[in-house]
């Protein structure tokens, strides 16, 4: 899901008839519901045909702007907002990492042991519920807790521009929604940024996502056709596989030779069933383990042992505290995840310090101190080569 802006076609003079595809701030009713004609600020067009919003309002500037969102859709929103809610893990994550003080709640608990790198006060915040997924969103605690305007990040679904309409109408709150994917994460926080007015601190988070994705795209095709062939395994069983070309499979299709290549490729996080005798077939030179799948069993089970990966060590299991570094949810922890398999597969091409880029990220995106030398092994201990 990434952030598309609508702009106005701006005409003058030295332009003629030229327009300009450009994201618009326009002032709009003040507190004393009376009107006051301002000049719109304008910004020039990036190459994507989007561009950002002015950073921080004037001290002229009106008490509402209209934005419109990567749906298409005009709202009008506070020119400062300091209350923010997500719409669910995704968009909690993206907005977490920029503005942490400025959620008035959660779409999820964070998982069990995010408290080892999370402050507690943020553990603390009333959970909301989601829009997708579970689709439990408790509508009247959301209003009661008076966020001025619900975010929801991620994929462009086909119901986007109904569910962020309905949502808003039912509770008054304004809601927008910015696509994000992992090619424009980085223009996703511009994006943030300027809404929130903290461009400086989403300028940090833009550049990495933008540095991480640049880096490994560009290497990969040096690597060209010569991809490890990997099978990403879930599942008690371990016959659970995210397969290649589904929504969850995006950083291992780029980085790998994805060995799960099935008929209808599934949407979800639990990915496709195969049977034990399909994996064989597949022949995988390594194996990627979720947490709490086959990782602690495959070089005992009398299948599992006779693939080539299993019998040569190469088989890990995926980091997973607070999130797993390769999805569940595809939010920002999938940077994490092109790093590690970066360092994993192909430790000739790249030149990654390892313990430093998990500091790195996890102070970043979790707002964690330095990682401890415990920490950095609790994490890796099962994900990198034996």
């Amino acid at each position: 899901m990434k952030s598309i802006f609508v702009g106005n076609r701006l005409r003058s003079a030295k332009m003629g008839l030229a327009a300009l595809l450009l994201v618009t701030w326009l002032p709009a009713c003040g507190t004393s519901g009376k009107e006051t004609p301002q000049a719109a600020p304008t910004v020039s067009p990036s190459a994507a045909a989007t561009a950002a919003v002015s950073a921080q309002p004037s001290p002229a500037a009106p008490a509402t702007v209209t934005f419109t969102d990567s749906a298409g859709r005009k709202v009008e929103l506070p020119s400062s907002i300091e209350r923010i809610a997500p719409s669910g893990q995704l968009a909690q994550m993206v907005l977490f990492a920029l503005a942490p003080d400025k959620l008035v709640g959660l779409s999820n608990k964070w998982n069990g042991d995010a408290g080892a790198f999370m402050d507690d006060k943020y553990l603390k915040l009333p959970v909301f519920g989601q829009f997708y997924g579970s689709a439990n969103l408790n509508k009247e605690a959301l209003a009661a807790a008076k966020p001025q305007v619900i975010i929801d990040i991620g994929e462009k679904k086909s119901s986007i521009v109904e569910d962020m309409d309905g949502v808003q109408k039912q509770l008054g709150i304004p809601t927008i929604f910015v696509e994000a994917t992992l090619s424009t994460m980085s223009t996703a926080y511009d994006t943030l940024g300027k809404i929130l007015g903290m461009p400086q601190e989403a300028k940090t988070l833009s550049d990495y996502t933008k540095e991480i994705y640049t880096t490994t795209t560009d290497t990969m095709k040096k690597i060209g056709d010569k991809k490890v062939k990997v099978l990403y395994s879930l599942g008690d069983t371990g016959t659970n596989v995210i397969a290649k070309g589904s929504f969850h499979s995006e950083v291992l299709d780029l980085m790998a030779d994805n060995a799960a290549v099935v008929d209808n490729p599934s949407g979800k996080g639990t990915g496709n069933e195969v049977s034990l005798e399909q994996i064989v077939q597949w022949k995988p030179d390594v194996i990627l383990f979720a947490p709490n799948s086959m990782y602690g069993k495959a070089s005992s089970d009398p299948t599992w042992k006779t693939m080539k990966a299993i019998s040569g060590g190469k088989f890990y299991e995926v980091p997973a505290n607070p999130f797993n570094w390769l999805g569940s949810p595809p939010s920002i922890n999938r940077y994490m995840g092109m790093v590690w398999l970066s360092e994993l597969l192909y430790p000739d091409a790249f030149s990654y310090d390892m313990k430093k880029e998990v500091s790195r990220f996890y102070t970043l995106f979790y707002h964690s101190k330095p990682l401890t030398d415990e920490q950095y092994t609790s994490l890796t201990g099962r994900a990198i080569r034996k």
